[in-house]
């Protein structure tokens, strides 16, 4: 069984690493947007294409009138839940199995 909890740990850690990895893209992505970025950058151009799948749905369901744009800190506290919660318990079902 501890090859099973190795594998657990190994995917937690990895789980662990794209999910901060992606935290700091979405902060880049919510700095980029507060100044006047060129469009034709491809640095700003990967940013859009990789966080815009997961901002517009939750963009749309927010009241529009704001004016303040709080999809990022909802994605931003959705990845913080994640790595508390999921890597976590994968973190203890692993050491469980060993």
């Amino acid at each position: 069984m501890f090859i099973a909890g190795n594998f657990l740990y190994a995917l937690a850690s990895v789980l662990s690493i794209v999910l901060n990895a992606y935290q700091w893209i979405i902060i880049a992505r919510a700095v980029i947007s507060w100044v006047n970025a060129d469009p034709y950058n491809p640095i700003v151009q990967f940013l859009i294409r990789v966080t815009e799948p997961v901002l517009y749905p939750i963009r749309r369901r927010l009241p529009y009138g704001i004016g303040i744009d709080f999809s990022p800190l909802i994605v931003i506290l959705a990845i913080i839940f994640l790595d508390t919660f999921l890597v976590k318990t994968l973190h203890e079902f692993a050491f469980r199995l060993k």
